[in-house]
């Protein structure tokens, strides 16, 4: 029988993650860091913690560390165990591949690279102060990272490739430099004088008059090209080729759809702040063109901006991934609209576990941590958020046939609450119209947010939290609207489960609280 390895195709026109030969949704969570680095701190302290919570889905670091400890020696055992640790529970994985680069250092990379710092050479500050960033103009560390990748692709693809446990992989993590907009090493000055390579100069050809092409010229140094983003873009560009050799050494093994994440860019501004090279949004269409293996640039998202930013990142030939976001109670709100607004393959709040960790056992980074990496502090409350996000998994489990049956028609609208000052949004369908209206911001509970979807022209099912609807005919008709059926309940696999007829004074309850709160709704007019 023929392997169906997982794959992004188009479903009407919407990027789509098939697995064995169905569309898939990853419903995720991302554990910590070193949380994956112990198959026994998995047992006790990661899966115990996610039962009930709806996943079906788990991201997790596999470490370059941990796969090749000692040159040219493979150790497959965490990664084999994982795999058998999600198998037995019927989960799904995302694995982050942690090689040369985790948040713009060169951390997770092994001992013996780590100590050779001649053949694997740093990036080097403009003043010559070395980073513990291994350069990306280090062809052997570039290499040695593809070896180690392809081993593992291949390892898994013996393990794995008839079951699918392993869906994706993320290469490397939020690459780039802190502290200097470019690297000053010998081999990187060689190449910032130099001319910038035809690939790039085509891409601005073939810009023509968008304006992201900006002042391209047909050729040049980096400076001449690209002026004042000189260094970023070429930054951009290096790091962009090298995770294409390690990313295509991997998918020669077994062809998984990779793809990249990106640590945003936010104050103070400035190349350095935020890792510079990175796949910032204005760098994407140099890291398209570079590095065409990886499907998509993915962000990692812990400002209060959530929705601005799957705004940004959700476009044509970029679809909408979010390896990483906050796990606050807010999350639950912003995972119900990821998904059925932007159509997101995978939606995978960080720290997962401590959503089911006894409350007590729960710190948050220290306050220095956080202004360091320009995280909203209000990420870390975790008031309501095990119940909340639960409850939208939940319910996009069930919801999935209706969704994928609906998704990209005019009969399903999403609504969002997406700041204190957005009071509500108007849906116009066929022959109703529907008003939500937001309910104001409350401690410890989600936003307001919702899904409509038409099933007929007089027939609607709507569920939300934090929102009141009203549906009304369409102006100018001079005709009235009122329910004819309404029923509260639920969606299981797809179809609706009545609780409660609703007539007389409840008819006219059409809040929906804290919870997913479901009703049918059959209109006539007068």
């Amino acid at each position: 029988m023929e392997r169906q390895i997982p794959q992004i195709r188009e479903d009407r026109g919407i990027p789509t993650l098939y697995v064995k030969g169905r569309p898939f949704i990853a419903l995720a969570g991302e554990v910590h860091n070193s949380s994956s680095a112990s198959l026994t701190y998995m047992e006790q302290k990661v899966w115990p913690y996610l039962e009930g919570m709806h996943l079906n889905t788990l991201v997790v670091p596999i470490a370059w560390e941990t796969i090749e400890p000692e040159e040219g020696s493979y150790d497959f055992t965490v990664l084999e165990g994982l795999v058998r640790q999600a198998s037995q529970r019927e989960m799904h994985l995302v694995l982050l591949w942690f090689g040369l680069w985790k948040n713009a250092e060169s951390m997770y990379v092994p001992g013996w690279v780590k100590r050779d710092t001649e053949t694997y050479f740093r990036v080097e500050k403009a003043t010559g102060e070395k980073l513990n960033t291994v350069s990306p103009f280090c062809e052997e560390a570039v290499r040695k990272d593809a070896e180690a990748f392809s081993h593992m692709m291949e390892h898994l693809y013996k393990i794995d490739g008839s079951d699918s446990t392993v869906i994706m992989v993320q290469v490397e993590n939020e690459v780039g430099l802190l502290g200097s907009s470019r690297d000053y090493c010998q081999a990187a000055q060689k190449a910032f004088e130099g001319q910038v390579p035809p690939l790039l100069l085509q891409e601005g050809q073939e810009a023509g008059s968008r304006q992201e092409a900006g002042n391209w010229q047909k050729a040049g140094t980096w400076r001449e090209v690209f002026g004042e983003d000189a260094e970023e873009c070429f930054m951009a560009y290096h790091f962009a080729a090298a995770l294409e050799q390690i990313t295509r050494a991997g998918q020669k093994a077994y062809l998984l759809p990779c793809f990249v994440n990106v640590w945003l860019k936010q104050h103070p501004w400035y190349p350095g702040s935020y890792p510079s090279g990175g796949p910032v949004r204005e760098m994407h269409r140099i890291w398209k063109k570079t590095a065409p293996s990886l499907f998509c640039v993915a962000p990692d998202i812990y400002v209060p901006y959530v929705p601005d930013v799957m705004e940004e990142y959700s476009y044509e030939g970029n679809p909408l991934m979010i390896p990483e976001i906050r796990k606050d109670v807010v999350t639950a709100s912003y995972a119900l609209y990821a998904v059925t607004h932007y159509n997101a393959l995978c939606y995978s709040p960080f720290g997962i576990e401590d959503l089911g960790a006894p409350p007590e056992t729960v710190t948050a980074p220290p306050p220095e941590l956080i202004a360091e990496l320009k995280m909203d502090p209000l990420s870390f409350d975790l008031r309501g958020s095990r119940e909340a996000l639960s409850d939208v998994y939940r319910m996009l489990k069930e919801l999935m046939p209706l969704y994928l049956e609906y998704r990209g028609t005019p009969h399903m609208r999403s609504y969002l609450k997406k700041n204190e000052h957005d009071l509500g949004s108007f849906h116009r369908f066929s022959e109703y119209d529907v008003e939500i209206t937001y309910f104001p911001k409350a401690d410890a509970c989600p936003p307001a947010a919702g899904v409509i979807l038409e099933l007929a022209p007089n027939r609607f099912l709507i569920l939300g939290m934090m929102s009141q609807f009203r549906i009304t005919a369409k102006e100018g008709t001079g005709r009235k609207a009122d329910f004819l059926r309404k029923e509260s309940g639920t969606i299981v696999e797809g179809r609706w489960q009545p609780w409660q007829p609703q007539n007389g004074d409840e008819r006219g309850i059409t809040v929906m609280g804290r919870g997913i709160t479901c009703h049918m709704v059959e209109m006539f007019q007068y």
